[in-house]
């Protein structure tokens, strides 16, 4: 990509497929279905992927967890012209969220230039240590969890028990979680969405200082990206569910004693990153309706700049519904009828 002209900022173009999938999948908001959540998410962001002047590959997509619909990996994107770049994409992170009418889903993308993405193939978890620029030079996955909280609070000036880290609420974290608490410091629990959570600890006034625990690798991934815009720091560590994946991991050559950074889950110069929100949540205000329409916020992010835009957008359904029917300008409060993908296009 050290072709593109300085000018041409290819996160402004992705918030375009972040708010189409953000405003597809919103309308399933609250109504108990999960994979009909990921399956508008994923029509609507892979109609709009195809407008895109870039030669793109999916290197993280989402579904490998839970069979879930996905834009799957090795997956061409774009026209077929344009800069070549690696794709991270993530549809709805938070689907369950967004089913149950929780707070704090997001539909994310990210490019960087071809080859610099890191892929964890089937091991799809990692231990994971997300902060602030001012923390990112003084994390350690190996130490404790109590020493890495005390350097935190001796890099931001704070006091230990005035931290707060977020961590995924789950069994595999009762350690991570335990740990905190013998500390002093504060918890915020989450059920899903651990880029936006990787994102808050590394974004000021967010009231997040640190993220902790075992979550996904394709949203470690794709939230290196996002840190390596804003400076965050971010350490991680695959982590085999089984014997068998510790088997397919000596297979493909994956080190599981290795701690990546952000630069090694990213390494290229020149990332972009977008992401609108689905729901209400701490970073994103979520997709609201309006008679006739629609109002999206998004982040959009550009590391060569370290440019960080939020933008809101208002969506009118008559005119869009000219166009495209992807955005869900159906009747008001009804789902949207389903959208096909493109056919895809066949390279040698």
């Amino acid at each position: 990509m050290s072709s593109l002209a300085p000018d041409r900022n290819l996160a402004l173009e992705l918030a375009r497929v972040t708010e189409a999938a953000a405003l597809a999948a919103a309308r399933r908001q609250g109504r108990g279905d999960k994979e009909a959540v990921d399956q508008a998410a994923v029509d609507a962001m892979r109609a709009m992927l195809a407008t895109l002047e870039i030669d793109g590959v999916v290197v993280i997509g989402e579904g490998e967890k839970d069979a879930a619909p996905m834009l799957a990996n090795g997956e061409p994107i774009g026209s077929g012209k344009g800069p070549l770049v690696d794709v991270a994409v993530d549809p709805v992170d938070g689907t369950r969220l967004t089913a149950e009418g929780g707070p704090g889903a997001l539909a994310v993308l990210a490019l960087a230039e071809r080859g610099t993405m890191y892929a964890p193939g089937r091991l799809v978890y990692m231990d994971k240590i997300a902060v602030g620029e001012e923390s990112a030079g003084v994390i350690d996955l190996d130490a404790p969890v109590e020493e890495n909280l005390r350097r935190v609070a001796r890099a931001t000036g704070k006091g230990v028990d005035d931290l707060t880290a977020i961590i995924l609420d789950r069994p595999r974290n009762r350690p991570h979680i335990e740990a905190v608490r013998r500390v002093g410091a504060r918890i915020r629990l989450i059920r899903d969405g651990d880029i936006s959570a990787a994102i808050a600890a590394a974004t000021e006034g967010s009231g997040i200082d640190i993220l902790l625990g075992i979550g996904g690798s394709p949203e470690a991934v794709t939230a290196a990206c996002a840190l390596k815009c804003v400076g965050g720091g971010l350490q991680c560590r695959l982590w085999p569910r089984d014997e068998t994946e510790r088997q397919y991991a000596a297979e493909a050559g994956l080190d599981l004693r290795q701690v990546l950074t952000r630069d090694d889950l990213v390494r290229g110069g020149e990332v972009f990153f977008a992401a609108t929100g689905v729901t209400p949540g701490e970073l994103l205000d979520g997709v609201r309706y309006t008679p006739g329409g629609a109002s999206t916020h998004t982040v959009v992010m550009r590391s060569r700049t370290g440019t960080v835009r939020y933008i809101t957008a208002h969506h009118r359904f008559d005119r869009l519904s000219r166009v495209t029917d992807i955005y869900g300008a159906g009747s008001a409060g009804a789902p949207p009828p389903p959208v096909e993908g493109p056919v895809r296009r066949q390279r040698g």
